[in-house]
């Protein structure tokens, strides 16, 4: 056993090695750019380790073996995202998200739907959790019983890798989720880490009474409440186990190196099998230290760091998504080249919804100005909504600055979305509600949430609205696919025994076939809003204004109107104005005499003037090309 040595003679020494055995060219120069990087990482995360140096030397030989494995058309993947790295802040980025089962059966069933998407413009696709899980409740397969085998429900890990090749070739991403903070208590590594098996004993965090959970639990919140108290569940023969989220998730202890190489390995595995995007789910909570809230932990960092170091030896095009809902400081903190490329955005989602339901615009504004900036060569993954409940993650410090408490406008948003606050157009369900705290998040489908369910008049129109939003802020939006054709919230999930327990499966209904046969049809919902839809999507998609994140904020005075420019390449601009109010605005001449009066309405396709002023309708969008003065 090898203590690490935080100088350079621990990388002299692998990279010596690789030469000797033979390493492919273009691993060595991957290894000699990322090594030294993934070595200091290592001192920091794993220095008081008697093995470190040989987990480390055995990490950099198990990603020299992905790569020789690695397909030769990855390969040539890897080297066109090399050339191009922000090839993910195009304007025709597009995503697209759906359970398996529920939109098409199985893996096959997603194959056939490619021509679909093409037509939708996807150019990225994410499959919620299709592995291996337990029979019945799995939380929605975000426990894993295996990262190498599919569920066998919805076809096997070959049929998933053809089934990525398919996509790359219709130029689709494929994205999958990683839940990599803790396994199913099924997983044979837990099975073998119960049994006290040599080399397992330490994968999870196991302790034969209450002395140590006790403590822990002094500064760490509950998840999930209705399923058990605290952060640690009791095994059968009475020792305690880490599971911050559901019983049968049990969390992998990182502070031992064994576990941060078997967590390599199937990344590297998925990567080879065409995965392009890992969602990096719950990133908070993946280190675990005494006397802290155990998330956020400036160690949780170095691990995402390390394991992109790993990832960029042996399969440098893929990317990370970060999956972080905490406080926006923290959500932004997991963002940068080296860590998370592209994150979720739960704060402009959830504000979406509050500027609806309040019809004020300001908190949001407030966000596009100060916590939508993002580092070089990072994008954000713009959604409506996704299949987790929507918690209101804005900072009370921010609110407070506009006179609001936060607590009280908490619950305010909840009992509006449950259909509870007088003048609600919205359809939603609690989801963990505490009755004595008061405390909530809110289900449901976006038509539903919106108004068109309630048959609300201006249901339609803020479907649209929000993904206007969504398409136009910079970065990567996506669609819960569905969505497009405006399905409603699934009821049937409580006759369902596996789902009755959990109100988020309202919100993720099965395929709805009549919606999209009548997605033609002027005449319904679907048909409306999937023709406003693409052709907000054929806009964006032929806007250059609308790659990268660079936005501008611009003040159209009305409380309603959000309002921002997106600047482009060859000095033209696009000014995005939504109206989240349920009353028409007049935006007066004078707050657009710094743009030139002539300009070009790209959802209409019509030359407009702004001379005389422009009026916004209740609920309505506008993207306008403009020149500055």
């Amino acid at each position: 056993m090898t203590t690490l040595n935080p100088g350079s003679r621990d990388v002299s020494r692998i990279l010596s090695d690789l030469t000797a055995s033979g390493a492919d060219r273009e691993f060595l120069a991957h290894a000699e750019l990322h090594l030294p990087r993934l070595h200091e990482l290592f001192v920091r995360l794993y220095s008081d380790r008697s093995d470190g140096f040989e987990r480390l030397a055995s990490v950099v030989d198990l990603a020299r073996r992905s790569w020789t494995e690695r397909p030769a058309a990855l390969k040539a993947l890897d080297r066109d995202r090399e050339s191009a790295p922000d090839w993910f802040e195009d304007e025709r980025m597009l995503g697209g998200v759906c359970y398996v089962d529920r939109y098409a059966g199985g893996l096959r069933g997603i194959r056939d739907q490619i021509p679909y998407f093409r037509e939708l413009g996807l150019t990225y696709l994410h499959l919620m959790p299709l592995f291996e899980s337990p029979e019945g409740n799995s939380d929605g397969g975000y426990a894993v019983s295996s990262y190498r085998r599919v569920n066998p429900a919805l076809g096997t890990m070959e049929e998933l890798a053809a089934l990525a090749a398919d996509l790359r070739r219709a130029g689709i991403s494929l994205v999958v989720d990683f839940i990599f903070n803790h396994t199913s208590n099924e997983h044979e590594w837990a099975q073998k880490a119960v049994t006290g098996e040599d080399g397992f004993e330490d994968f999870y965090l196991i302790y034969p009474d209450r002395e140590m959970p006790d403590a822990f639990e002094r500064t760490t919140r509950e998840i999930f409440p209705d399923d058990h108290p605290g952060s640690f569940v009791q095994l059968d023969d009475g020792r305690w186990i880490w599971a911050t989220f559901y019983h049968f998730q049990w969390d992998l202890n990182y502070a031992n190196p064994a576990v941060f190489e078997a967590m390599a390995g199937e990344m590297l595995f998925l990567a080879n099998q065409g995965v392009e995007i890992l969602r990096m789910d719950a990133v908070a909570f993946i280190w675990k230290q005494l006397g802290t809230t155990c998330e956020s932990l400036p160690e949780a960092h170095l691990l995402l760091q390390a394991f992109n170091a790993v990832l960029r030896m042996a399969a440098p095009g893929l990317l990370f998504k970060s999956e972080a809902i905490v406080h926006p400081d923290e959500v932004v903190s997991y963002i940068s080249p080296e860590e998370c490329q592209i994150s979720y955005n739960p704060l402009q989602m959830a504000l979406t919804w509050e500027a609806l339901a309040t019809r004020d615009g300001r908190l949001l504004q407030q966000a596009l100005e100060r916590r939508h900036a993002l580092p070089e060569g990072t994008a954000w993954v713009n959604y409506v909504r996704s299949h987790d409940d929507i918690g209101w993650t804005f900072a009370d410090e921010d609110a407070a600055e506009l006179g609001i408490d936060g607590y009280p406008h908490r619950r305010f948003l909840n009992d509006f979305y449950v259909g509870r606050a007088e003048g609600t157009f919205a359809r939603g369900v609690p989801f963990q509600e505490n009755p004595r705290t008061g405390d909530a998040r809110v289900t449901g489908t976006t038509a539903s949430l919106a108004g068109i369910e309630a048959g609300d008049a201006g249901g339609e129109d803020r479907v649209v609205l929000a993904h206007a939003l969504a398409l136009s802020t910079g970065g990567i939006p996506l669609l819960y696919l569905g969505d497009e054709v405006a399905q409603l919230n699934d009821y049937g999930y409580r006759d369902r025994a596996d789902e009755a327990g959990d109100s988020r499966w309202v919100h993720r209904p099965f395929r709805p076939e009549q919606g999209y046969a009548d997605r033609t049809d002027a005449d319904t919902p679907a048909g409306r809003v999937f023709a406003r839809l693409s052709r907000l999507i054929d806009v964006r998609q032929s806007t250059p204004e609308f790659a990268g994140n660079e936005l501008i904020p611009f003040d159209a005075h009305h409380d309603p109107v959000v309002g921002f420019l997106r600047p482009g390449p060859a000095g033209s601009s696009v000014l995005v104005l939504a109206n989240v109010g349920d009353h028409a605005v007049h935006i007066a001449p004078l707050t657009l005499s710094g743009l030139a009066p002539d300009a070009v309405d790209l959802i209409e396709g019509a030359h407009i003037s702004l001379r005389p002023g422009r009026t916004l309708p209740a609920h309505g969008v506008a993207w306008w090309r403009v020149a500055l003065r």
